[in-house]
C-alpha cells in the first residue's frame, strides 16, 4: 500500500459551461465559480477537499477566459496561482487530461494524476480520501482507475460502469461502460449490484495515460504534444489555439477507458452529486418542513417540494408544488423539477436569438 502521497497531483478539470444551471451559470462565470451549495464556490470546495490528502499542489485545467477566476481560487485556497493550464476552447476531458499529463511530466517526473471535475459535491471527505489512497496503490502498479458512485436510486441521468472480476479489496476490473439507461434498466442495474454511476473521476500514472492515449486515440496524443510544444508560459500555461483546434475532442471514457484492459473501478459512497441541474441542487439542499429549498430573499405560501432562489430582489411563490424558480438581476427561470433538464433547450434558443443573456451576465450594463 502506498504511504507517501506526495507523488499524487490533483488535476481539477474546470472547462464546463454549466448550461443546465442557467441563468445563474453562464459562460463568463459558469457553475464551478458560483457558491451554489454553500458560501464557497464549487472550485474552492473541491480545493478544500484536498486538505488532509497529503498530495502535491493541485493543477487546474480551465478556459483561458477564466484565468483571473482560477488564479483567485488557487490563491484563496493557499496554492500557487500560476498552477493553471488555460485552454482557448474546450476539447472535452481526454485532451484536458493529456495536456496536464504532458505538463506534469516535463521535468522527467511521472506522478500519479488524480483527475477531478471542479464542480461536484462530495459530502464524506474521509471516504473520498480513503478511496483516493486505495486508487493510488492500484495506479502505482499500472492500473487506469476510475471511481464508481454506489447508486442510491435508479437514476436515468448518469452513465454507468459495470464491474467485473475482483482486483484488490473492493476494487474490480471495469467490464463495461454503459450509456444513460431508461428507468426500467436503471432499476435492474440497482438491483444487480454490479453497476455504479460514472463519476468522471480518475487516477493513473501520467505515462500510463499517455501510452494508452497513443494506442487508442493517437490523434489526440499527437495533437496535445504539438499543442504543448507551442504553448506560452506566463502566469499559467496558455495552449496554442491553432494546434489545439486540430486536436480531436473526446472524453476519457470514449478515448481510453472503453478500450483498455487495465481499467479498474473503485466504489465510492460519499454523498456525491455532479450538481448537473436545479433538480440536483434541490435534492442535496437543506429543505424545510414542506420540502422547499429557499435561497436568498424568498417568501412562499402553500408551496411544497420546490427550489426557489433569489440573487437580489424579493421573490415570492404561492400555490405551486414541484417547481424551480431562479431569479437573477437580468433573467428569471420558471420550470418544474421534473423538466429542469430542459433549461439547456432554453439556452440554445436564446443563443439562436443572439441574446447576450444566454452566455453573459449583463449586471454591469
Amino acid at each position: 500500500m502506498v504511504s507517501d502521497y506526495s507523488n499524487v497531483v490533483p488535476v481539477l478539470m474546470s472547462g464546463g459551461a454549466g448550461t443546465r444551471l442557467w441563468p445563474a451559470s453562464r459562460s463568463d462565470r459558469p457553475k464551478q465559480f458560483l457558491p451554489l451549495v454553500d458560501e464557497r464556490t464549487m472550485v474552492r470546495a473541491t480545493l478544500d477537499r484536498l486538505i488532509g490528502l497529503d498530495a502535491a499542489e493541485p493543477l487546474i485545467v480551465a478556459n483561458a477566459g477564466h484565468a483571473g477566476l482560477v488564479a483567485a481560487e488557487l490563491r484563496g485556497a493557499g496554492f500557487d496561482p500560476t498552477r493553471m493550464i488555460l485552454e482557448p476552447f474546450g476539447r472535452n476531458t481526454a485532451p484536458a487530461a493529456a495536456v496536464a499529463a504532458i505538463e506534469l511530466s516535463r521535468n522527467d517526473g511521472d506522478p500519479l494524476m488524480l483527475l477531478l471535475p471542479a464542480d461536484h459535491v462530495i459530502e464524506d471527505v474521509v471516504a473520498f480520501h480513503e478511496a483516493v489512497h486505495h486508487a493510488a496503490a492500484l495506479a502505482s502498479a499500472g492500473s487506469l482507475v476510475t471511481f464508481g458512485i454506489v447508486p442510491s436510486h435508479p437514476e436515468t441521468g448518469y452513465g454507468y460502469i459495470r464491474a467485473g472480476e475482483p482486483v484488490d479489496g473492493s476494487a474490480r476490473m471495469v467490464a463495461e461502460f454503459v450509456e444513460k439507461p431508461d428507468r426500467e434498466t436503471a432499476q435492474r442495474y440497482l438491483t444487480d449490484g454490479d453497476y455504479s454511476w460514472n463519476s468522471g473521476m480518475f487516477m493513473f500514472r501520467c505515462s500510463d495515460y499517455l501510452a494508452a492515449l497513443k494506442e487508442f486515440a493517437p490523434q489526440i496524443e499527437a495533437g496535445c504534444l504539438r499543442t504543448m510544444a507551442e504553448s506560452v508560459r506566463s502566469d499559467g500555461v496558455y495552449l496554442s489555439s491553432e494546434q489545439f483546434a486540430d486536436t480531436p475532442a473526446d472524453s476519457i471514457d470514449y478515448a481510453v477507458m472503453e478500450h483498455t484492459t487495465r481499467g479498474v473501478v473503485i466504489p465510492l459512497e460519499a454523498g456525491w452529486s455532479d450538481v448537473g441541474s436545479w433538480t440536483a441542487l434541490w435534492e442535496i439542499g437543506q429543505r424545510d418542513d414542506d420540502g422547499n429549498v429557499l435561497i436568498g430573499d424568498v417568501t412562499v405560501a402553500d408551496t411544497s417540494n420546490s427550489y426557489v432562489r433569489a440573487d437580489g430582489r424579493l421573490v415570492t411563490v404561492a400555490g405551486l408544488d414541484n417547481v424551480v424558480v431562479v431569479d437573477t438581476h437580468d433573467a428569471i427561470l420558471v420550470t418544474s423539477l421534473a423538466k429542469a433538464q430542459s433549461v439547456k433547450a432554453i439556452v440554445d434558443m436564446l443563443k439562436a436569438q443572439k441574446r447576450r443573456e444566454a452566455t453573459e451576465s449583463t449586471e454591469s450594463d
